[in-house]
């Protein structure tokens, strides 16, 4: 048997590859279940019902997408033009360390204004990150996997020496958190007595933004055709060193905007726990999405129904929520091979 590459990829198949790594996993993870003795469908009816059977279970749901969405659109941006940024958990924290240095009283401004302003900081901090590793990959072909990687170790280094050093807030009774940001850079609540904030729509509004970048822009071909043939696009007379500058702006932007988001919409402080992986899985969403800026949205919230779900699952069946990190591994498994059968035919000879 061999692969032979398709002369073209229906739309069709696109479209199915994600939903048939999607069930392809649960039915993986299935055998988990079947192994820890507890009831398949009814485990995955607890799950889906924890993460969307009421209106507080959407709201939890919603609000564990946010971060998602704009990490996964991070990745997206940036693998599209073949800049492979693994960074975007540092990032989040560089823009977390923005609004908290700008938000906690060194800038005072009315809510219309402080919440633009300090979006506006914490994207430029997360697109400065990524800006040092683009640059060294241009001028010196260093590696941005390892750079990139490596800078998400060092920025956790230097939220922990804050928070227990010149950021630490004297009324947290010792607890390593940061001063809270002033009440006019909160980010407003969506819906009353939940968690659910402001950040919900500007994820959706980046999504929206990324899409028509890529579309319609000028902008938008020249990062597609960096990323499909960087020798070709240089050839052609594009500028490609300040395309791939304007990719690391962009990503490192939206990963830092997810910050300010945990900081100003979620928790009100920085802490050295503010992201439970939300760098990371940004990739496994933007992989899941095929680098789609639509795709991404719903594949964000396929991941937070899963974590969000898979908690209250564990509370009534006694399995353990680690099953969520087992769905999404292997949802991200089942992806790739879905694209890879979706692209090539198996033929023998």
């Amino acid at each position: 048997m061999r692969l032979e590459p398709r002369t073209s990829v229906p739309v069709f198949y696109t479209i199915l590859a994600p939903v048939a790594a999607v069930l392809a996993s649960l039915v993986i993870s299935s055998g988990l279940l079947l192994w820890s003795g507890a009831p398949v469908f009814g485990a995955y009816a607890l799950l889906f019902d924890g993460a969307l059977g009421s209106v507080f279970a959407i709201t939890e749901t919603l609000t564990r997408a946010t971060p998602l969405m704009l990490t996964g659109l991070a990745a997206a941006v940036a693998f599209r033009a073949k800049l492979w940024n693994i960074g975007a958990e540092g990032q989040l924290y560089a823009g977390a360390i923005a609004v908290t240095a700008a938000g906690t009283g060194l800038v005072t401004l009315p809510q219309p204004v402080m919440v633009p302003f300090l979006m506006l900081v914490g994207a430029a901090a997360g697109a400065l990150l990524l800006l040092g590793p683009a640059l060294l990959k241009i001028r010196l072909g260093v590696d941005e996997v390892v750079t990139t990687l490596l800078l998400n170790f060092i920025v956790l280094l230097v939220v922990g020496l804050l928070v227990e050093g010149p950021m630490k807030d004297p009324l947290a009774f010792g607890w390593p958190q940061a001063i809270p940001v002033v009440p006019e850079g909160e980010y407003p609540k969506l819906v009353p007595r939940t968690r659910l904030h402001l950040g919900l729509a500007i994820s959706l509004g980046a999504a929206a933004l990324v899409w028509f970048m890529n579309r319609e822009t000028v902008w938008g071909y020249e990062m597609r055709a960096v990323g499909a043939n960087l020798r070709a696009a240089r050839f052609a007379g594009m500028p490609t060193d300040k395309v791939m500058v304007r990719v690391a702006l962009v990503s490192g932007g939206l990963a830092g905007l997810a910050g300010v988001g945990e900081v100003c919409g979620l928790k009100g402080y920085l802490t050295l726990d503010l992201s439970p992986s939300f760098g990371y899985g940004g990739i496994v969403v933007a992989m899941l999405a095929q680098l789609h800026p639509a795709g991404v949205v719903l594949a964000a919230l396929f991941v937070a129904v899963m974590f969000v779900g898979a908690d209250a699952m564990s509370r009534a069946v006694a399995v353990s929520s680690y099953l969520a990190d087992v769905i999404v591994a292997s949802s991200l498994l089942s992806m790739l091979v879905a694209a890879l059968l979706a692209r090539y035919r198996l033929r023998r000879g």
